[in-house]
């Protein structure tokens, strides 16, 4: 009786090989942007928190809140992939997507708010980051909303496995913005 090994290395990633590389590509990419936000941020701190006190905390709280739901139910639509459960993966990837596009409409009201102050990129160096970062990462969203649709409508573990790597990287990109930008 043959006992089969546990995957090493490489092969006990879960999901495709690609998409951790385009996964921790941007994750390196958002770095360096968090980097170099903080040092800019050591030359001017007192021109970073005066900016930072035009940002709606609130807001961008309920955001984190939003997009961290979004990811449990990407991981429950994984967990009823697996078992075969695909009416109801599909039904939480939706709720996933929904809460996605939530997570949108909130940015856009706030960059609205921004624009009726006058904020744009050019007020500060900390607003040409905060519209940068964030502008990057709703770029990320919308990406992941669409990923999302294709894995619902050609379900599989695999591909649920796979959409719901990238939605993970989204939360955990913004789950490190929203303390760095808005917080600290």
């Amino acid at each position: 009786m043959s006992e089969q090994a546990a995957p090493q290395g490489l092969d006990a990633l879960p999901g495709d090989l690609m998409m951790w590389v385009l996964i921790v590509s941007e994750l390196l990419v958002f770095g360096a942007g968090l980097a170099a936000f903080m040092a800019v941020r050591v030359m001017d701190p007192v021109g970073f928190a005066e900016a930072q006190d035009h940002l709606n905390a609130t807001a961008a709280g309920i955001n984190t809140v939003v997009l961290v739901t979004s990811g449990w139910f990407a991981a429950l639509a994984l967990r009823c992939s697996e078992t075969g459960q695909f009416g109801r993966a599909r039904g939480l990837l939706g709720a996933a997507m929904v809460l996605g596009v939530v997570f949108l409409m909130v940015k856009w009201l706030e960059y609205v708010a921004k624009s009726e102050l006058g904020i744009t990129f050019e007020t500060h160096d900390f607003f040409l980051f905060y519209y940068m970062l964030t502008g990057f990462h709703a770029m990320h969203v919308i990406a992941g909303i669409v990923i999302l649709a294709l894995v619902a409508w050609k379900i599989s573990p695999r591909n649920t496995e796979v959409g719901a790597a990238f939605w993970h990287m989204v939360d955990l990109v913004w789950v490190l913005l929203f303390p760095i930008i808005y917080l600290l």
